[in-house]
């Protein structure tokens, strides 16, 4: 063999070691959990049964890989924290769904699978009262009723404002994931905290905020369609400037626990904090979960002369706005007309 054929093929040797020595340290992590396998330091394959896995915020790796151990999810915590060093994932709080006797890969790639996620998941929509919403976060986590009752009446533990008149009002409207472990305390107070994120937001200052809330409260249960969101806030806001009584029928049924668009002269004769009917200027407090939009709406209602409104279509949403109580006239017949046709809607 000449002395270059020599030289070539010691050339070729050479970078196929050096090829199958990269080979080797981009998957030495699946070489280690072979290994790992092969030795008993790791257990094979998905798992079996089910077992709940709770990350906390600020958990480090070394925590991660005792708890998954101390949970008999994988079997040796050299081997698990070992990969979450070589791999660095980022763990996000929460409740998570594995299996017991998972090898560290595979218990490694469900705590980032968001289909893991073992939280109570609740969607609270705008308008919705304080009693819906309990009732519908007691089904959602388990915890009962009265458990959320006396937490709701807990003012410094879920950090309600001291001018509060109850939580109403002060639970915002949103999607939420609470963890297995939470409390009543604790989910209320979240909640609480996010209503207060969003008047952060607006720049809604401390002394102003049940007044804010007060009056978004109503826009959001009287309004229909998003516009005139902010046309009803001007009507509103119209009426408190000269002296006029607001005359909501939604904060009249509220006052007398009820649920329905029409009142009653009864109702409407009732004499409590809520009933505006009665008293001029805003009730004692709100009337039911204002969304982000309601509460843009309060802060910066829409420019008209308006003092009246009235829907004349409960199924559309549609609504008249009036400036004076001849025009408001004519649009109640209207209305009245539509409820002649539509008598299920009360």
């Amino acid at each position: 063999m000449s002395r270059f054929a020599r030289r070539r093929l010691l050339v070729l040797a050479l970078a196929g070691v050096l090829l199958v020595g990269g080979i080797g340290i981009a998957n030495r992590g699946a070489i280690r959990s072979g290994w790992d396998q092969l030795v008993g330091n790791d257990y094979v394959g998905d798992g079996y049964s089910s077992v709940l896995v709770e990350i906390n915020p600020g958990d480090s790796g070394q925590t991660v890989a005792q708890s998954l151990v101390q949970m008999g999810v994988v079997k040796n915590f050299s081997t698990i924290y070992k990969l979450i060093l070589q791999t660095n994932p980022k763990f996000y709080p929460g409740t998570f769904k594995l299996k017991l006797h998972m090898s560290s890969a595979a218990a490694l790639k469900a705590l980032m699978d968001p289909s893991s996620s073992a939280a109570n998941r609740i969607t609270i929509k705008e308008g919705l009262r304080a009693n819906v919403i309990i009732k519908q976060l007691s089904l959602a986590t388990g915890i009962s009723v009265s458990d959320f009752e006396a937490a709701a009446a807990n003012r410094s533990a879920i950090d309600l404002p001291a001018d509060a008149v109850s939580i109403e009002g002060y639970i915002f409207p949103a999607t939420y994931d609470f963890q297995h472990s939470a409390t009543a305390v604790k989910v209320l107070k979240t909640m609480v905290d996010r209503m207060q994120e969003e008047l952060n937001k607006f720049g809604v200052s401390a002394k102003d905020r049940l007044r804010v809330l007060t009056l978004a409260s109503i826009i959001q249960k009287e309004a229909r369609q998003e516009p005139d969101f902010y046309k009803v806030s001007r009507v509103f806001q119209n009426r408190l400037k000269i002296g006029m009584k607001l005359q909501s029928d939604a904060t009249v049924s509220y006052g007398v626990d009820g649920n329905t668009v029409n009142t009653t002269a009864a109702d409407r004769a009732n004499n409590n904090g809520f009933n505006t009917y009665l008293h001029t200027g805003l009730p004692i407090g709100p009337i039911s979960a204002p969304g982000s939009v309601a509460i843009n709406a309060a802060l910066h209602p829409a420019a008209g002369t308006w003092l009246y409104f009235c829907t004349i279509n409960l199924a559309t949403g549609e609504t008249i706005f009036s400036t004076t109580a001849a025009e408001h006239q004519k649009a109640v017949a209207l209305w009245s007309a539509w409820m002649k046709e539509h008598p299920g809607y009360e």
